[in-house]
């Protein structure tokens, strides 16, 4: 199915389907992070070893407020300071946060945290939104090769996947997917 209802993306993934959506720079691939049999979809779409984790996306903070607690005043601060204050045009910032034992041991991976990103971009808000919380969001591509800048792309990529999912419209204005951050520490993980 290809759509440019955010209400009908929403519904293919509170069902149990993978997505494919554009994103701030590049095309992801998303589902309910809670559904684990969508979840091992999208990481045999990608061929993607599970140990690596994937990011959450949300479209508000109030959405990862619970994965924000256990950080400092101060760093909680600048976290929410990086999604809030940047212009459309600007890379995001996607931040490792303490993973509560609410998140799914498979979407982190081997890691002991969560991969997490407030976007600002349109799209991605309302989806989230619609879902009512946050979405497994990694790039549409299989390993090793260049993420999907199109929605061509991604059907290119995954022609074969009848039961792929697509949200159309514009990427936005970012020309990098984001950065990479390490909110404890403050090592840049991917600049």
């Amino acid at each position: 199915m290809i759509t440019t209802s955010v209400a009908e993306a929403a519904t293919c993934l509170k069902q149990g389907q993978v997505l494919a959506y554009p994103t701030e720079a590049v095309w992801g691939l998303g589902c309910d992070p809670y559904n684990e049999q969508a979840f091992h979809e999208i990481l045999q779409l990608k061929q993607r070893p599970i140990e690596k984790g994937v990011i959450l996306l949300a479209g508000h903070i109030s959405q990862v407020e619970h994965l924000l607690q256990p950080l400092s005043a101060e760093i909680r601060e600048r976290v929410i300071a990086s999604w809030t204050n940047r212009s459309v045009a600007e890379r995001a910032t996607t931040w490792l946060l303490p993973a509560t034992e609410e998140v799914p041991t498979w979407i982190k991976g081997n890691h002991p945290k969560v991969a997490v990103r407030v976007t600002t971009h349109p799209l991605c808000v309302a989806l989230c939104q619609a879902f009512g919380g946050f979405i497994v969001s990694t790039s549409a591509n299989p390993a090793g090769r260049d993420p999907a800048r199109s929605l061509q792309d991604a059907k290119q990529y995954f022609s074969t996947t009848a039961t792929l999912n697509y949200l159309n419209g514009d990427l936005g204005l970012s020309q990098e997917p984001s950065k990479i951050i390490d909110a404890g520490t403050g090592e840049v993980i991917r600049a």
